[in-house]
């Protein structure tokens, strides 16, 4: 089944280096280096895309090379971007990573202030647009102002993915700020949940994302699988955990985004969130098994 999904969000160029073995400090450390198009909800655009979805991608692309090299591979891949925009006079995102020999992030640094240039005002020229979505993803590379534009005016479900610690503050911001102060579906992983809770164990973490007004929460955590909480009638609340899959982890840049892409994907199947969540598992074991940010055989793995 092809639905329509709309994913607003950064795209960055990537470039992540790889050790070969032990890190050295102050020193030059034998590696391997490679370029790709990224960013969080580029990422999950393209995994989108390749599960068989009709994408249009929201986003804004530096008039420099990166911006050219990203916006090319943007549209080879098939996605929609009438609504995205190019800004003359602003360099495109940037991100670098480095991994340990066993694939393990241990820095990052992005630079995306571009993603300033998504505005309220920017999105309700194209909410419309947007809103033609049967979903409607987006990450907190966004600003606060415009996470809360779109709760307030998604009138598709919308689906955020938090980021980081440091940027995930902006969705509870955007909830505390917004009108309707209701989100339909948040992904972090367990350090992200802590930060936003200052909760120790999982459940309750889940717990307060719930009571700060998320219908449904997913918090993956490494090897111990993934947590999952739903708001449901009468104040219930529905808890539930999946082990992790076994998986040789290769690279872990893109898993996450990944995930994202595959409870999408399961719930736009209509599938039940059991199901739904092994789907997101699949989808990031495909991301972790590759070198690359985005598995061009994301499908396979899913219909294993």
């Amino acid at each position: 089944m092809q639905a329509r999904v709309t994913v607003v969000g950064g795209v960055n160029l990537d470039i992540t280096a790889t050790l070969r073995g032990d890190f050295v400090p102050a020193d030059s450390n034998p590696g391997r280096l490679s370029l790709a198009c990224g960013g969080v909800a580029c990422n999950v655009a393209q995994n989108l895309q390749l599960l068989g979805h009709e994408v249009q991608f929201v986003t804004v692309f530096g008039a420099d090379a990166f911006g050219a090299m990203c916006r090319d591979k943007c549209q080879r891949m098939g996605l929609d971007l009438s609504q995205s925009q190019v800004c003359e006079d602003s360099r495109n995102g940037m991100y670098l990573c480095v991994n340990d020999h066993q694939g393990e992030m241990m820095a990052a640094v992005v630079d995306n202030e571009i993603m300033n240039r998504i505005t309220p005002d920017f999105l309700a020229e194209r909410i419309h647009a947007i809103n033609r979505s049967a979903t409607v993803v987006a990450d907190t590379n966004l600003s606060t102002e415009a996470l809360q534009y779109l709760i307030d005016h998604c009138t598709a479900p919308l689906v955020v993915d938090a980021v980081s610690t440091v940027k995930a503050v902006r969705i509870v911001e955007a909830l505390e700020r917004s009108s309707k102060k209701h989100l339909h579906c948040l992904k972090l992983n367990h350090h992200e949940a802590r930060a936003l809770t200052a909760c120790e164990t999982v459940e309750a973490m889940l717990d307060a994302l719930l009571l700060k007004g998320v219908k449904h929460v997913f918090v993956t955590h490494g090897a111990q699988g993934v947590y999952y909480a739903k708001q449901a009638a009468h104040d219930a609340v529905t808890h539930l955990h999946r082990p992790a899959l076994p998986v040789e982890v290769v690279n872990t840049t893109g898993a996450g985004d990944a995930f994202v892409a595959g409870i999408v994907h399961g719930h736009l199947l209509g599938l039940p969130v059991e199901q739904v969540i092994d789907l997101g598992q699949k989808a990031s074991s495909a991301a972790l098994m590759t070198m690359k940010t985005v598995n061009p055989e994301i499908k396979n793995y899913l219909n294993k």
